[in-house]
């Protein structure tokens, strides 16, 4: 039990500092709603997709390369600076190359000729975020979380100020949001190049470079497949038919506008992705750490099982009142925390909220493989998750808009974590009591999804039902902790 308080500790220190700096970038979100139109915050989230899509490639998988070979400390030096050199280098070129085709690309993403100056902010903030990547994978794998999670939010302070200021102030378009997020990435990455310079005096290895670029490798495709499932469905969208767009959402809603309403309530996803994210800070150089240790299996089987027990009333308390979320009032103005026009796109957040939490399954599924250095079924399965992604967009997106774009994410990261779980269990027998997981998952998307149905049947006051139906959930997390740590010290 020592282990997994360990493992929590980590966890709500990188959550704290998460949650903080989500809450001050979801500020941004009322701003950005309030004052950019549909189309114009559609563009937005297209271009943020394509940082997400191009992020992986500048990165290279180095990011967890270096978790895996600097964990040596005696190797740590040489490694960084090895990746530090060998990402420099390759961002450059690829920031080169992109300028060149920049006129190709342009239309992909909304854009005019007269608005390119956003794609070359794009590529500062790429360029600046790799070039921070090992640095803040050393202060995560020495466990200086307390600093991590300083620059981090710094980078969103930066952000949010700057938009404010560039956008009420100023009076900008949407290219103060790039630049006040190019702004962020530039302070982040000095403060973390700084923070680990010490580093710097290892020595350039050709070695090491093709040992890290052989473990790395197969991240690039895995992490675009995880790109395409995240991120696709809003270039998706913004090429459907206008006559399917218009038979959902009213004549006047062009398929712009259904990018920025569906990327508006895909920001409720957000508390859920936030567990995800803090939890995989702490589990990557937890497991690295414990992966010797005679109890590991037993420790991450049971790692696994809380998991789910925070995930399950996480999803069921957001997914109730994701009504009441989105209506929050923002102080000294008329605004709420997403405007009213864009609530219309709130039944895909239960799924967005499922498909997260399947993505937790993954991260924990992946330590067998990470161990064992069999790391080219990522590939395997994330590109699968996109075939999954891709195939499930193009048949329901004419059906049911949004709502199709959102279920197609459910079932490719389920289709995903089970897959994972099934290969990693191969290679490391961890305990992860699958069947009872899958049941707890099943039983609260079950009540939620009935919401509708039992408040029309019912006729109950809407608050009282949403109560009863929590408590329900509370009872069913509470057998699933009970039956599944049973004898745990």
């Amino acid at each position: 039990m020592q282990k997994l308080k360990e493992l929590f500790s980590d966890s709500l220190i990188y959550g704290i500092s998460s949650v903080l700096a989500r809450f001050i970038n979801y500020l941004l979100v009322p701003l950005h709603t309030g004052v950019f139109n549909t189309a114009q915050y559609g563009i937005i989230g297209l271009v943020y997709a394509a940082i997400a899509f191009l992020n992986v490639v500048f990165t290279f998988g180095m990011e967890s390369a270096y978790l895996r070979y600097a964990e040596n400390r005696k190797d740590a030096p040489n490694v960084f600076r090895t990746l530090q050199t060998g990402l420099l280098i390759f961002a450059s070129l690829l920031c080169l190359l992109l300028w060149l085709i920049m006129p190709w690309l342009l239309p992909m993403m909304s854009l005019q000729p007269e608005t390119s100056g956003i794609f070359l902010i794009m590529l500062g903030i790429l360029w600046f975020d790799t070039l921070s990547i090992v640095p803040l994978a050393e202060l995560r794998l020495t466990r200086r979380a307390y600093l991590y999670a300083a620059v981090k939010t710094l980078n969103v302070l930066i952000n949010l100020a700057l938009n404010f200021y560039l956008i009420l102030g100023l009076g900008l378009g949407i290219e103060a949001v790039f630049l006040a997020n190019l702004a962020g990435s530039l302070v982040m990455t000095i403060i973390v190049w700084l923070a680990t310079a010490s580093l710097l005096k290892g020595s350039f290895s050709s070695e090491w470079m093709k040992t890290a670029f052989e473990f790395g490798w197969p991240f690039v495709p895995s992490g675009i497949g995880f790109v395409i499932n995240e991120m696709l469905d809003r270039f998706l969208l913004n090429a459907m038919d206008p006559a399917h767009a218009a038979r959902l959402y009213g004549e006047s809603v062009t398929p712009e506008d259904v990018v920025g309403i569906y990327n508006a309530c895909y920001k409720l996803a957000v508390f859920m992705l936030l567990l995800v994210q803090m939890y995989r800070m702490a589990w990557q150089p937890f497991f690295m750490r414990h992966a010797k240790d005679g109890d590991s299996r037993s420790v991450f089987g049971q790692a696994f099982i809380w998991y789910n027990a925070f995930s399950a009333l996480l999803f069921m308390g957001v997914a109730l009142l994701k009504e009441q979320i989105v209506a929050i009032p923002i102080p000294g103005t008329n605004a709420t925390l997403i405007d009213s026009a864009y609530w219309s796109g709130l039944d895909i957040v239960p799924y967005l909220l499922l498909a997260y939490w399947f993505h937790g399954w993954y991260i924990n599924f992946s330590s067998g493989v990470f161990i064992k250095e069999k790391t080219r079924v990522f590939y395997k399965i994330t590109l699968m998750g996109a075939v999954i992604t891709i195939i499930a967009n193009l048949l329901m997106i004419p059906v049911l808009g949004m709502t199709g774009s959102a279920a197609a994410t459910l079932l490719s990261y389920g289709a995903m974590a089970t897959t994972l779980g099934i290969y990693s269990k191969r290679v490391m027998d961890v305990p992860y009591r699958l069947p009872e997981s899958f049941g707890l998952m099943g039983v609260a998307a079950v009540l939620i999804f009935a919401e509708p149905w039992m408040l029309s049947v019912t006729g109950m006051d809407e608050y009282l039902l949403k109560g009863l139906i929590f408590s329900a959930g509370l009872l069913v997390v509470g057998g699933y902790l009970r039956i599944l740590t049973r004898g745990q010290g």
